[in-house]
């Protein structure tokens, strides 16, 4: 049996290591569960592990909002305690504190 844990938790910031957008985590798989043209529509050597925990994220750049979805290689923690702006946060988490978004309610 594969056993993963997540390093990152729901309502965290986080950053794209190579990509230059940041946003907040509000799902988690604990193994690739995304489809196969999604991950064979990435370069090959750019193509991360599949059994790894894959994050959804609310995502932002300097241009848009949109929903992400990475893998735990490519993230890092976001200490900068500036919050995120997706308009769509609201619908899942409160207002941030000390750099974190707690739950509005328990998701499965």
């Amino acid at each position: 049996m594969l056993k993963t844990r997540a390093r990152y938790h729901l309502g965290q910031i986080v950053r794209h290591r190579k990509h230059p957008f940041r946003g907040v985590i509000f799902d988690v798989d604990p193994t690739f569960a995304n489809t196969e043209e999604w991950y064979e529509s990435i370069p090959e050597e750019a193509r991360p592990a599949r059994d790894q925990p894959f994050y959804h994220l609310l995502a932002e750049n300097d241009q848009s909002y949109y929903v992400a979805y990475v893998s735990e290689q490519n993230l890092e923690a976001d200490y900068s305690g500036e919050p995120v702006g997706h308009p769509d946060l609201p619908d899942f988490f409160g207002e941030i504190e000390d750099g974190t978004y707690p739950l509005h309610y328990q998701l499965n």
